[in-house]
């Protein structure tokens, strides 16, 4: 039996941490690197051994994710969980408190709504179901999750909340993201932990944003035809693909900022993998820095004459 995650060297040792979202991507890698520093991680999704959501993809599965929070030195606890369905929640943080009795951090990773996404079509045009679909999975399912698991979480000071999104404020605020529906499903998580930081501020706990750059998630190598081991040759496809990094560097940005001390310095503000592995030094797994939104905002939008490896 793994005990790891008891270890005193890890600065998470005797955490609880709910990551919801957890079956793939940033969600999945977050899991994985709170549990590398000794966290206890409940990780929550729809698609298990046996039951496959919305999204269409059995390959990536929440028992997985939780195996492999409890390979990296944390322990992993699977929970088939549809945060769109109260009940569900509420029974879910039933479970935390009575095993454990605490949660002191919370990371509402919840999307899973890519397949409903249509870039270049206007608001009139879209499916007005996907549309309203694409709201509830990106909006709805986190304040359910925050409504819930909160009462918790601020039961000892010091709690974190992690709302995970796509894009920094800077990025997103002045720029339509292409789509009606994904514009506020992206942009609103940034303006729920501004405004979480405010109603956690008299309770000790700290909320904040946190946006990967050009995720290479599991969905995203498919769509480019690529591996984790060759995904050089995506920048055949896109030339942008260059500055993509893998889902462990987020994973690496949220749980260095779960163990600083210091965390709540950044309570209230968007933050990104590439910003904090300035400010922490932690690398993606390739030894980079990679910074995509800088290199967005600079070179692809800004118009800077620059090359990806001065981003990575």
């Amino acid at each position: 039996m793994t005990t790891t995650h008891k270890d005193n060297d890890k600065p998470l040792a005797g955490k609880i941490a709910l990551v919801a979202g957890a079956t793939r991507g940033a969600g999945r890698a977050v899991a994985v690197e709170l549990g590398a520093q000794g966290a206890t991680v409940y990780v929550t999704g729809r698609t298990t051994r046996t039951k496959v959501s919305e999204v269409g993809r059995a390959g990536e599965t929440i028992e997985q994710t939780a195996e492999l929070v409890t390979e990296a030195g944390g322990e992993g606890i699977a929970v088939p969980t549809d945060h769109l369905v109260p009940e569900q929640v509420r029974a879910l943080v039933a479970r935390i408190d009575e095993e454990h009795g605490r949660l002191d951090i919370l990371v509402n990773s919840l999307w899973g709504g890519d397949h409903l996404l249509e870039f270049g079509i206007k608001m009139w045009d879209t499916d007005l179901e996907a549309g309203l679909r694409m709201l509830d999975l990106g909006i709805r399912s986190h304040a359910i999750t925050s409504s819930c698991a909160l009462p918790l979480l601020v039961r000892h000071p010091g709690g974190l909340v992690v709302e995970m999104t796509d894009g920094t404020a800077e990025y997103n605020t002045p720029r339509f993201r292409e789509n009606f529906f994904y514009d506020l499903a992206k942009t609103t998580p940034l303006r729920m932990a501004f405004a979480l930081s405010a109603d956690l501020e008299d309770v000790g706990g700290t909320a904040v944003a946190l946006t990967p750059g050009f995720l290479r998630s599991e969905e995203m190598l498919d769509a480019f035809g690529v591996r984790e081991d060759n995904w050089r040759d995506g920048t055949k496809k896109d030339p942008h693909f260059a500055i993509a990094e893998s889902p462990a560097y987020v994973g690496r940005a949220a749980a260095a900022l779960a163990a600083d001390p210091d965390r709540h310095r950044w309570s209230g503000q968007s933050l990104s993998s590439g910003q904090l592995a300035k400010v922490y030094g932690f690398t993606d797994t390739d030894g980079s820095q990679p910074d995509a939104w800088g290199y967005f905002i600079d070179v692809v939008h800004g118009g800077k004459e620059a090359t990806v490896d001065d981003y990575r």
